[in-house]
Parts: C-alpha cells; sequence; structure tokens
C-alpha cells in the first residue's frame, strides 16, 4: 500500500497525458502501413487515387507524420529520469534494473515483430537506450550539445543523401514498386505464415530506418528528454507561462511550412522532402506539447488531461494493443481487410479505436495498478512480481 501511495504522488499527469497525445499520432500513421503494402512500398494505391485521397494524406504529410515519434521518444528520455529515482526510493542499484528493463523491451520489441506489426519501434528504443544508459552521468550542457550535434547528421546525412545520391540505384521503379506493394497487401491477406513472412522481409527496411532515422533521431530526443526530466520541466506547469506562446508563434508557422515542403516534395520518396520536415518536425512538435500543455492547465479544458492520462500510463499495453487490433482487422488471420480501407476510413478508424482505448485504459486502471504489458516488465524491471489489482 506504501508503494502504491508514493508511486500515486511522484507520478507526472501532464507527462501520462503528453504520452497518450502522441499514442493518437503514432497510431494514425502506423496503421496505414498496417493497412496496405503500398505505403510502405512509397507508391499511392491505385485504388484510393483520388483528389480528395491525395489531400488526406498530405493533411497527415504536414500534420502528423515523424512529429508523433519525436514527442514520444522525448518522454521516452523524461521517463528514463522516472527510472533512476524510482531506483533511489527502492534503495535498489539502478544499473541492473534499467539493463534487464532493456532486455525486457527488446524481446517485446522482437516478438512484435514477429506476430504483430514490422513496423516496431522497441527493438530500436531498446537498442538507442543502452547508449541513453552509457550516458546517464553526463552534465545537462553535455546531453544538449550532443543531442544537438546527432540530430544536426542526421539532417545533413538527409540533405546530402538528397543532393548527392542517385535514387534510382537504390530504390524500384513505378512499376516495380507497384507490384512490390500489390504484392504485400497479398500477403497481409494470407495466414500465419503470410504474415510472418511479410513482416520478417521488411527487417532490412527497419533496420535502414532505424540506423539512419529512427535511431540517431530517437537518440537526440531521448536527450533531450532526459534534461528536461532531471530539471523536472512538467513538475510544476501552470499553463500560463509565456514560453508556451512563444513555442506555439514559433512552431506552429515554420512546423506547417516545413510539412507542407515535405508533403508537395513527395514525402518519404523524396530525400530532400524528408530533410525539410526533420529540420522542422521537432518546432511543430514542441508547439503541439505546448498548445496541450495550455489547454489541460485550463480550469474550462482540463479534462483533456483525465481523458488522456490514464491512455498514457499504461502506453506500452495500448501501443501493443494497436498492432493487435491492425492485425486482426487488416490480415488474414483476422477479418482480411487489407487494401480496402480510403486514407480517410483509415484515419477515422485510428480515430475510434483510440477512443476505445481512453476508455477502456481508465477502467482499467481503476481496477489494476499497470497494464498487462506494464506489469511484465515492471516483473522484469526489479525482479519480483508486481501487485496486480489496486489495494
Amino acid at each position: 500500500m506504501t508503494e502504491q501511495l508514493t508511486e500515486a504522488r511522484t507520478r507526472v499527469h501532464d507527462v501520462d497525458a503528453l504520452r497518450g497525445f502522441a499514442l493518437l499520432g503514432i497510431f494514425i500513421v502506423n496503421i496505414t502501413f498496417m493497412a496496405s503494402g503500398y505505403p510502405g512500398s512509397l507508391v499511392t494505391d491505385p485504388a484510393f487515387s483520388s483528389p480528395f485521397d491525395d489531400v488526406v494524406r498530405a493533411l497527415s504529410s504536414v500534420f502528423v507524420d515523424m512529429k508523433f515519434y519525436l514527442l514520444f521518444s522525448f518522454l521516452f528520455g523524461y521517463s528514463f529520469t522516472l527510472q533512476v529515482e524510482a531506483a533511489a526510493r527502492a534503495g535498489a542499484a539502478f544499473a541492473p534494473r534499467m539493463l534487464r528493463r532493456i532486455a525486457g523491451l527488446f524481446a517485446l520489441g522482437v516478438l512484435h515483430i514477429v506476430l504483430l506489426y514490422g513496423g516496431d519501434i522497441l527493438t530500436t528504443y531498446a537498442v538507442v537506450c543502452l547508449v541513453l544508459f552509457w550516458m546517464r552521468g553526463v552534465r545537462d550542457r553535455t546531453a544538449l550539445r550532443v543531442a544537438v550535434i546527432v540530430y544536426g547528421v542526421v539532417l545533413l546525412s538527409a540533405l546530402a543523401s538528397g543532393l548527392f545520391l542517385d535514387r534510382s540505384a537504390f530504390v524500384p521503379s513505378g512499376a516495380e514498386a507497384l507490384a512490390n506493394a500489390e504484392h504485400s497487401t497479398n500477403a497481409l491477406l494470407g495466414g500465419w505464415g503470410d504474415v510472418i513472412g511479410e513482416h520478417l522481409d521488411g527487417l532490412s527496411l527497419l533496420f535502414l530506418q532505424s540506423v539512419s532515422l529512427q535511431g540517431p533521431a530517437g537518440l537526440a530526443m531521448f536527450l533531450l528528454g532526459m534534461v528536461a526530466g532531471r530539471r523536472r520541466l512538467f513538475s510544476s506547469v501552470r499553463g500560463d507561462e509565456p514560453i508556451l506562446r512563444r513555442l506555439q508563434w514559433i512552431g506552429f508557422p515554420v512546423g506547417i511550412a516545413g510539412g507542407v515542403t515535405y508533403a508537395l516534395g513527395g514525402g518519404n520518396g523524396n530525400t530532400l522532402a524528408v530533410a525539410a520536415s526533420i529540420a522542422t518536425a521537432p518546432l511543430l512538435t514542441a508547439a503541439y506539447v505546448a498548445t496541450l500543455l495550455r489547454v489541460m492547465h485550463h480550469p474550462r479544458t482540463a479534462f483533456v488531461r483525465d481523458a488522456l492520462a490514464p491512455a498514457g500510463r499504461i502506453a506500452l499495453t495500448n501501443y501493443l494493443a494497436q498492432a493487435l487490433f491492425g492485425l486482426l482487422v487488416f490480415t488474414g488471420v483476422g477479418l482480411g481487410l487489407a487494401g480496402t480501407f480510403s486514407p480517410l476510413a483509415t484515419t477515422g478508424l485510428a480515430a475510434g479505436f483510440f477512443a476505445v482505448q481512453l476508455a477502456g485504459s481508465a477502467w482499467w486502471l481503476r481496477r489494476f495498478r499497470y497494464g498487462p504489458a506494464e506489469w511484465l516488465l515492471r516483473w522484469i524491471t526489479n525482479a519480483r512480481r508486481p501487485a496486480w489489482r489496486v489495494a
């Protein structure tokens, strides 16, 4: 009972709510890859190529793509500091606890890739967290410098690739990409063997993305989040801080301009367009965070935090549940609806299921202390089985 009360007092509900908000954006992106083989092949499904479909995809490119991954990574780094504090409160050595946690996260990621969804981020997070673990003793100034340098290298690499590399030597032609996309979609419509095979076939692309973009960008955000956590950035937010308005005034115009450039430039199919998004996405992400903090701390809209926080508190369970939902809806293991949803329908389905997750998370946490995945990861971390039900 004492442990439960201590944990309740030390939770930062703004962080939980921001994590819940990030889950929605991540799902809106991920579900497009769950629903069809065309996005992963960087081509448009001919069945959904109307101007309206193009507008929906463009809106996602401007306002969603790459933004919520950065937020989720930042919050991962913030939560790393909470793990440090939890070990200190328990009088336990941090290193073995954290290394067990990283190993558990990696194992869950491997199972996620094989069984549920090939576009996993958990394995990348686990590997990059080893770097964060190694750097945990650096000063804030050093962490910030490394974050800027790493993110700068990611941006410069994208610019150099766009300017000097011949993509035709690496990227399939239009006809070949369409054939690959159709093959991937048909594989999703198969049974377990076909679906698992499709997930494993995407490992090379997942590895390339992790090494070139998601891993380094994630590390930069981890480090920024670690510094924010050390300084307890979200522990005393009021919602009326001038910095929040400045982030909105700067982040929205610059971030949206970069998103428009990314969308009009061809999205992930154009490396220079990707570079524009890499350069500006952090500012739009910061503007989202500032806006949500102002909303959550306004008396009339404080209910937003209460709605989002439970989903963010069991984010790992909800992340895995989203993949399971996609598996059961789109693949031949379930309903076999891959290739039948328009961009708008796919986004609507993601929003609808997320609404169910909000209600389900609140219901669950009134009865249980942790989500199933969090409970298992906590058991691995602490090397002892945690209590399950709310006392």
